[in-house]
């Protein structure tokens, strides 16, 4: 039975109306926002207590076994990465408006609802059990999806591999005293330990010193909310720091839903495959009519 281009596309189209409709009617209802367990662990990052002193930087680097990002400055090499990259996991920056100061950590913040893990075809980004966005490099097809798709530009790719890799924090998982980071930080600045407990720490400093801080937590509920937590000097917003303005609503469960009802009952792939076959049908033709008139010019000549 031969497939005319006309009839294809016609059924191609009923399988994208199809899809259309079920959208339309409703079906596609967001699924429900994943929450943070109650044996989650995070960071809190004080900015007021950071010194930019950048220890976090290089026990990151020693832990993980990175290379320095070495510069010569005064006559002397300097240890100096300018941000997150291939080589740096975590990175401290300042902000600086007139005499106003304040330093920001920053790292893969291990969204609760992440984005990264969502669209991560081979699974190669995800959720350990305590809530750890991990990466398993022998699964990795090197899509670099997680780096459209993460509101914080932190997954980066090892462009000077001859195996390219994603390059992220993993909050240390492979130390049982957790982030090189939080344990070597002088000022306590970083902080380690259960979600919950992070959270509550950091609710009664704000209680506590109402003058000192900004009068939120950034990632207690900022895009489905994050395993690494900021408080910042009061008059320096987060906005300032650099982090950016997220909606309550974490970025993946509506896409997903959307993607789910347009999958369903696998029309949309089944339709892909038909495209492929039948432009594979067409240039089986094409080789066979080539084929047909270069014997027609042999015969001629002969």
């Amino acid at each position: 039975m031969s497939l005319s281009r006309r009839s294809f596309f016609k059924h191609i189209g009923a399988a994208g109306a199809a899809g259309a409709v079920g959208l339309a009617s409703g079906s596609a209802s967001a699924r429900e926002p994943k929450k943070a367990g109650p044996d989650d662990v995070g960071m809190l990052y004080d900015s007021t207590l950071c010194i930019g002193c950048r220890a976090c930087v290089t026990k990151c680097k020693e832990f993980n076994d990175l290379p320095f990002d070495r510069e010569i400055l005064d006559g002397a090499p300097y240890d100096a990465p300018r941000d997150l990259s291939e080589t740096t996991k975590n990175i401290i920056k300042l902000y600086e408006d007139g005499e106003t100061r304040a330093f920001v950590k920053m790292q893969c913040m291990h969204c609760i609802d992440s984005a990264c893990v969502s669209v991560c075809m081979a699974g190669a980004l995800h959720k350990t059990e305590d809530g750890i966005v991990a990466y398993d490099k022998d699964v990795c097809v090197g899509c670099r999806y997680c780096q459209v798709a993460c509101p914080f530009d932190v997954p980066k790719f090892s462009w000077h591999d001859a195996f390219p890799l994603i390059v992220k924090c993993e909050m240390c998982r492979h130390r049982e005293e957790g982030p090189a980071c939080a344990e070597f930080c002088p000022r306590d600045a970083v902080r380690y330990g259960k979600l919950a407990d992070l959270l509550e720490t950091a609710h009664a400093r704000l209680e506590e010193s109402p003058g000192r801080y900004e009068p939120e937590i950034y990632g207690e509920d900022d895009g489905g909310g994050t395993h690494v937590l900021y408080l910042s000097p009061q008059g320096v917003s987060f906005d300032d720091l650099g982090l950016p303005d997220l909606p309550k609503e974490p970025l993946p469960h509506m896409s997903e839903s959307v993607q789910h009802t347009i999958y369903k009952g696998f029309a949309a792939p089944a339709a892909l495959y038909g495209l492929l076959m039948f432009a594979q049908i067409r240039n089986r033709k094409k080789d066979a009519g080539k084929k047909g008139d270069d014997l027609s010019e042999e015969g001629g000549e002969k």
